[in-house]
Protein backbone atom coordinates (compact mmCIF):
# COMPACT_ATOMS: atom_id res chain seq x y z
CA UNK A 1 0.00 0.00 0.00
CA UNK A 2 1.49 3.38 -0.98
CA UNK A 3 2.06 5.99 1.76
CA UNK A 4 -0.68 8.55 2.29
CA UNK A 5 -0.02 11.96 0.85
CA UNK A 6 -0.28 15.02 3.02
CA UNK A 7 -2.82 17.40 1.55
CA UNK A 8 -1.71 21.01 1.55
CA UNK A 9 -4.41 23.62 1.24
CA UNK A 10 -3.86 27.17 0.13
CA UNK A 11 -6.58 28.39 2.52
CA UNK A 12 -7.26 28.10 6.25
CA UNK A 13 -10.89 28.15 7.41
CA UNK A 14 -12.02 30.15 10.43
CA UNK A 15 -15.25 30.33 12.43
CA UNK A 16 -16.12 33.92 13.33
CA UNK A 17 -18.43 35.01 16.14
CA UNK A 18 -19.66 38.61 16.10
CA UNK A 19 -20.61 40.84 19.04
CA UNK A 20 -24.29 40.72 18.07
CA UNK A 21 -24.30 36.92 18.46
CA UNK A 22 -24.20 35.97 14.80
CA UNK A 23 -21.73 33.40 13.54
CA UNK A 24 -20.02 32.92 10.21
CA UNK A 25 -18.47 29.52 9.55
CA UNK A 26 -15.66 28.50 7.23
CA UNK A 27 -14.37 31.97 6.38
CA UNK A 28 -11.38 31.32 4.15
CA UNK A 29 -8.07 33.11 4.69
CA UNK A 30 -5.10 32.54 2.36
CA UNK A 31 -2.34 30.51 3.96
CA UNK A 32 0.19 33.13 2.87
CA UNK A 33 -1.49 35.70 5.15
CA UNK A 34 -0.71 33.53 8.19
CA UNK A 35 2.91 32.66 7.44
CA UNK A 36 4.55 34.71 10.16
CA UNK A 37 5.25 34.85 13.86
CA UNK A 38 1.92 36.55 14.60
CA UNK A 39 -0.06 33.29 14.54
CA UNK A 40 -3.71 33.81 13.61
CA UNK A 41 -3.77 37.57 14.34
CA UNK A 42 -3.46 38.54 10.64
CA UNK A 43 -6.59 36.47 9.93
CA UNK A 44 -8.68 38.94 11.96
CA UNK A 45 -7.40 41.84 9.84
CA UNK A 46 -8.07 39.92 6.62
CA UNK A 47 -11.63 38.97 7.66
CA UNK A 48 -12.36 42.52 8.86
CA UNK A 49 -11.28 43.80 5.43
CA UNK A 50 -13.63 41.27 3.78
CA UNK A 51 -16.45 42.43 6.07
CA UNK A 52 -15.84 46.07 5.07
CA UNK A 53 -16.11 45.12 1.39
CA UNK A 54 -19.29 43.14 2.04
CA UNK A 55 -20.77 46.06 4.03
CA UNK A 56 -19.98 48.52 1.26
CA UNK A 57 -21.59 46.29 -1.37
CA UNK A 58 -24.69 45.44 0.65
CA UNK A 59 -25.18 48.74 2.47
CA UNK A 60 -25.57 46.91 5.79
CA UNK A 61 -22.73 47.14 8.32
CA UNK A 62 -21.39 44.00 10.01
CA UNK A 63 -20.94 43.83 13.77
CA UNK A 64 -17.46 43.76 15.29
CA UNK A 65 -15.67 40.43 15.62
CA UNK A 66 -15.96 38.96 19.11
CA UNK A 67 -13.91 35.80 18.61
CA UNK A 68 -12.07 33.97 15.88
CA UNK A 69 -11.14 30.27 15.87
CA UNK A 70 -9.83 27.86 13.29
CA UNK A 71 -12.48 25.52 11.93
CA UNK A 72 -11.78 22.00 13.27
CA UNK A 73 -10.44 19.63 10.67
CA UNK A 74 -12.94 16.94 9.85
CA UNK A 75 -11.48 13.45 9.67
CA UNK A 76 -13.27 10.99 7.43
CA UNK A 77 -12.86 7.42 8.56
CA UNK A 78 -13.14 4.48 6.23
CA UNK A 79 -15.30 1.70 7.55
Amino acid sequence: MPPKRKILSSFISFDVTYTDGTRSSNRRVPYTELSGLDGDAPARDFIEAQDREISAASGRPRADIKSLARTPVRVVSKV
